[in-house]
């Protein structure tokens, strides 16, 4: 897989029947490495390792039912009273971050309501602190640390 704008973190992979696998440190598991799992996979470690979020706040790929239809989202992290603070929204790196992707995560949200919107292909990053009240949101540099108590 190809390098991504993220620090390198120690994945575990194994092969099997012809493909790679790649350990998910939420789920347990390995899971087929495809591009979209390896920048989901590289943002999971980057929550953990790099923003001291606890593994068991972090969420990967559940289902949520929107307009009648099923839908993943790709990962969320739990404040402790159980509401949504972070979604993410990951792509295969070749795939370009557009308005598209961005309305994408928005129809996630209006469910969702998280805090905080993070979409990324591993290569381009965008950050959004939302005000849920106002219907508005304004772009960051990076999603907080946990420790800096944005996290309640």
């Amino acid at each position: 897989m190809q390098p991504l704008n993220y620090p390198r973190f120690p994945f575990r992979f194994k092969n099997r029947e012809n493909k790679v696998y790649i350990f998910d440190v939420i789920r347990k598991k390995f899971v087929v490495l495809q591009p979209e799992e390896w920048v989901r996979q590289h943002v999971v470690h980057q929550l953990i390792f790099n923003k001291d979020y606890p593994k068991s706040h972090i969420n990967v790929e559940k289902q949520l039912v929107i307009n009648n239809m099923k839908k993943r989202y790709d990962v969320v992290v739990f404040n402790p009273s159980g509401s949504i603070e972070i979604l993410v929204e990951c792509k295969a790196p070749e795939v370009k971050i557009t308005q598209g992707v961005f309305d994408q995560i928005a129809r996630y949200n209006l469910q969702l309501k998280a805090n905080y919107l993070m979409v990324t292909n591993g290569l381009d990053h965008f950050y959004c602190k939302m005000d849920l009240e106002n219907e508005s949101y304004s772009f960051l540099r990076d999603v907080p640390h946990y420790s800096a108590g944005a996290i309640q």
